[in-house]
């Protein structure tokens, strides 16, 4: 049965100080993470003026069979908008694709398809799935960008979930090393020129050694003694945080949104400690 939670009107841009009873985002029920699907580079902010999915990202539920990324709903058309130019992440030829469940319907089959071609099937027989499932694919027959469609079939229902995941397959970033023979090269001339060459060379190679040990020394106690929680925080396994008095620990890497509390996906993002 669908269930309802009582929101803050705050959360959705409302007056603050009373509370409406909105539709739970239990009603909708799973989505591709990591890498990250289109929904949720929507709801990370990564992508903007995504519309209504930025809100509920593991919303794309349509009828079984479809071969679209926004599962047949139209406010959700967005999703299928091939001019948004996605961005394409970085993997290697194998490739783990993370969803986080906020409802675990008893699951017949996940597939994944590049293009029309299934490339791969995990039945799980009709077995309710846990809060985070994890599903490996080989993608090394399809190099390059690619847009790979992630499909979750209910068992005992009509419907499945859509997510489309943009990739560069095999691909990774060049735009690092580029950039620094160019700032190297005219550090040669001038050094040839001017016979002080230890001066410079001393200079950057203490900087860096301060540095260095200062931000380390920083960054440990905040991961440690659990940071408050905030929306638009990229968070990774194992991170610790505050909220509402009570200490959390991340179970899967994702990027916060307001809804996305740590009260609310307990079981799907955050354990209780």
């Amino acid at each position: 049965m669908r269930r309802k939670i009582a929101y803050p009107l705050l959360a959705f841009g409302v007056t603050a100080g009373t509370t409406l009873a909105v539709a739970s985002p239990a009603l909708a029920h799973g989505y591709v993470s990591s890498p990250p699907s289109r929904q949720a580079l929507c709801a990370s902010g990564a992508v903007s003026d995504c519309g209504q999915i930025q809100f509920e990202p593991q919303s794309v539920e349509g009828p079984k069979g479809l071969k679209s990324c926004d599962g047949g709903i139209s406010q959700f058309s967005v999703l299928s908008d091939e001019s948004r130019n996605w961005p394409a992440k970085a993997v290697g030829s194998s490739v783990t694709f993370s969803w986080v469940l906020t409802a675990r319907h008893k699951t017949s089959t996940w597939e994944y398809f590049v293009g029309g071609t299934k490339v791969a099937t995990f039945d799980d027989g009709g077995a309710q799935p846990a809060a985070v499932v994890n599903h490996t694919v080989d993608l090394s027959k399809f190099p390059g960008r690619q847009k790979v469609l992630a499909v979750w079939n209910i068992a005992d229902t009509a419907n499945a979930f859509y997510n489309c995941v943009d990739l560069n397959i095999g691909g990774s970033s060049s735009s690092t090393p580029t950039t620094a023979p160019a700032t190297s090269a005219p550090t040669t001339a001038p050094t040839a020129a001017t016979p002080p060459t230890k001066a410079p060379t001393t200079a950057p190679t203490t900087a860096p050694a301060t540095t260095a040990p200062t931000s380390t020394a920083t960054t440990a106690p905040p991961a440690a003694g659990g940071t408050e929680w905030a929306p638009g925080v990229s968070y990774k396994t194992g991170d610790v945080v505050t909220y509402n008095g009570a200490r959390y620990q991340t179970r899967q890497a994702h990027t916060s949104i307001v809804s996305w509390e740590p009260s609310i996906y307990t079981l799907a993002l955050w354990l209780p400690l």
